[in-house]
């Protein structure tokens, strides 16, 4: 059984663009964004990639066309040899008719529900329905899909079947919470030999969406809703939130069963800036402030904090599981997981790599693999993407020959003569090996250095990322040593960034890079099974300099997704001021004449 799964709209940033004003700031808020696609093999994922990374556009909501192209090249398959083609977006007549109702029973005046109908109605007919998905994939690939081969999966349940199958399968309860997917925006529930039951009394429905009101704070502090969240979880750490928190004496009030109420719809966006104005005591001169940056972020953290708390509570008294599964855009907030395993009486929690909206075309794969009778079969390994050999990294080098220089190490030598330039106060662009998934680089597509340099921090913000200075850097560690570093409670790994800790008392003074004010780091755990060159790396570097850890941040600037090809990772070095870059088993430094 072949199966594919993806995540896109081919008319979405068109419509959105004309009917909700999703340019500019907005461009994010779109469905199917982060499109991709992902293939299996008789249960096996053998190939995924986010589009982003083959058309060049962060958070792309095109349709996948790059990636379901190349995961079927990947595997040497044509559209003709797959069985069953999943989409990760169900638009039921229940799902329509709860849109339709949400929009009769709104507060509004009438002509403003009609003009909102029509515009279900053209989205409906154009993006969401059965003949519509089929004849976008015909329009992008060329391929004639028919109703028999289409699955279209709910967006919730492909969230849930990637962390449920990426963390190994089992009985868990879970979580799902993110921005919208057809029309909730969070469920609970448990998974029990296979089957899954939400616990519909508590769901949230899209108007009450908490993941939206962190973006309009996102977009209120002047960041990109739906893209810069995690800005404000960094700011958040520079202060203790204010007592009482505005938003949850103001905005958000919680209900019973782990359900909560909004004020205002997600897209009252001028209302939630006079609220946030009035309840800040804050103007639209003073939104960039520093410390009310700091003040609002901290509210909004807590705030994140205090309702899946509420959540959580709820899901406890109705499970007896041990696991928690937490899936959906909100699961990235990195800080927010590991307050809500340590204050749970859940002994294990998973957040996978694809927690977030690439996920869902991998979930949609695992979910019609399983329906139509294959086990999924998966490593858990986030390197799914195209991988680059000698010949291509050579070609590149080649292109460039005017402006950089290079020499080839023997395959053996990678990790060591890495380890001796990370010695000093350098950064080094790293590209090994297959692509990872989803929106964190996990060792194969990084930009590396040594956290022993407390000033390393603004130079990559200022000279490399081109980003604002009071952003953190996460480490990477092997698994065996992150217990001495790191305290990691009920954790015992975090090998996707998914998860923060503190930094032992011992090890701040040697590892300041790595350390956010607030003395937490947001660590990747490296197994040798995982990433055997990048353990090497990390054994040669501790071993040279008795520092534990590198920081690993993505390889890309500011705006641009992270880099893929040989020439992506040639055009980042070139643009910025990083110190070395390896390709494969070539060290390139910049031409003195360049």
């Amino acid at each position: 059984m072949i199966v594919l799964g993806y995540n896109g709209f081919g008319k979405v940033a068109e419509l959105f663009a004309r009917y909700y004003g999703s340019t500019g700031i907005d461009r994010h808020m779109l469905y199917g964004h982060d499109s991709s696609a992902a293939l299996m093999v008789d249960g096996e994922l053998v190939a995924a990639v986010e589009e982003e990374r083959l058309n060049r556009e962060k958070k792309t909501a095109r349709f996948p066309v790059n990636a379901i192209e190349w995961v079927l090249r990947e595997a040497g398959k044509s559209f003709d040899d797959v069985d069953v083609f999943a989409h990760s977006w169900r638009f039921s007549q229940e799902v329509m008719n709860n849109m339709i109702a949400e929009i009769v029973d709104a507060d509004a005046p009438v002509d403003k529900k009609f003009a909102r109908l029509r515009r279900l109605d053209d989205t409906y007919t154009r993006i969401f329905s059965e003949q519509a998905i089929l004849a976008d994939f015909h329009e992008h690939t060329g391929y004639p899909l028919t109703a028999e081969k289409l699955v279209t999966v709910p967006h919730h349940i492909a969230h849930l079947m990637t962390g449920y199958h990426l963390s190994g399968g089992g009985d868990a309860a879970f979580v799902v919470s993110d921005g919208r997917a057809e029309w909730l925006s969070a469920i609970l529930g448990e998974v029990r030999d296979g089957k899954v039951r939400v616990f519909d009394d508590a769901t949230v429905d899209g108007d009450n969406s908490l993941a939206l009101l962190f973006a309009v704070l996102t977009r209120y502090l002047g960041f990109v809703p739906n893209n810069d969240e995690y800005k404000v979880m960094g700011l958040a750490g520079y202060a203790p939130p204010p007592e009482p928190n505005p938003l949850l004496k103001h905005v958000v009030e919680l209900t019973g069963d782990g359900r909560y109420t909004i004020p205002y719809a997600p897209r009252a966006v001028r209302a939630y800036y006079a609220l946030f104005d009035r309840i800040f005591d804050t103007d639209p001169d003073g939104r960039e402030d520093f410390d009310v940056r700091v003040r609002v972020a901290g509210a909004a953290q807590e705030m994140i904090e205090a309702v899946t708390a509420h959540q959580l509570r709820a899901l406890e008294e109705r499970s007896a599981l041990p696991r928690l599964l937490f899936e959906g855009g909100l699961a990235l907030n990195c800080v927010n997981n590991t307050k809500l395993l340590e204050g749970s009486r859940f002994a294990e929690m998973d957040v996978s790599f694809g927690a977030s909206d690439p996920g869902v075309a991998i979930g949609a794969a695992f979910y019609a693999s399983q329906e139509a009778g294959d086990r999924p079969r998966v490593s858990g390994s986030p390197y799914l993407g195209p991988a680059y050999g000698d010949e291509e990294i050579r070609a590149t080098l080649d292109a460039h020959a005017g402006r950089v220089e290079w020499r080839e190490l023997a395959p053996g030598d990678v990790a060591r003569e890495t380890a001796a330039l990370l010695q000093e106060k350098c950064v080094v662009g790293w590209f090994q090996g297959r692509t990872e998934y989803g929106p964190r680089a996990l060792g194969n597509r990084s930009i590396l250095a040594n956290p022993r340099f407390g000033d390393i921090k603004d130079i990559i913000n200022d000279r490399i990322k081109h980003r604002e200075p009071f952003r953190p850097f996460a480490p990477v560690v092997l698994e065996d040593v992150a217990p001495e570093v790191f305290e990691l409670g009920k954790k015992r790994a975090s090998p996707y960034m998914t998860f923060v800790f503190p930094v032992r008392p011992g090890y701040r003074d040697l590892i300041p890079g790595a350390t956010h004010v607030d003395g937490t780091s947001r660590i990747q755990t490296i197994r040798e099974d995982d990433n055997p060159l990048l353990a090497e790396l990390l054994r040669a570097f501790t071993e040279l300099t008795g520092v534990p850890c590198l920081i690993n941040t993505s390889f890309n600037v500011a705006g641009e997704p992270i880099v893929c090809s040989p020439a992506d990772a040639m055009d980042c070095f070139l643009k910025t001021e990083m110190d070395y870059l390896v390709l494969g088993r070539f060290v390139a430094t910049k031409s003195a004449q360049r």
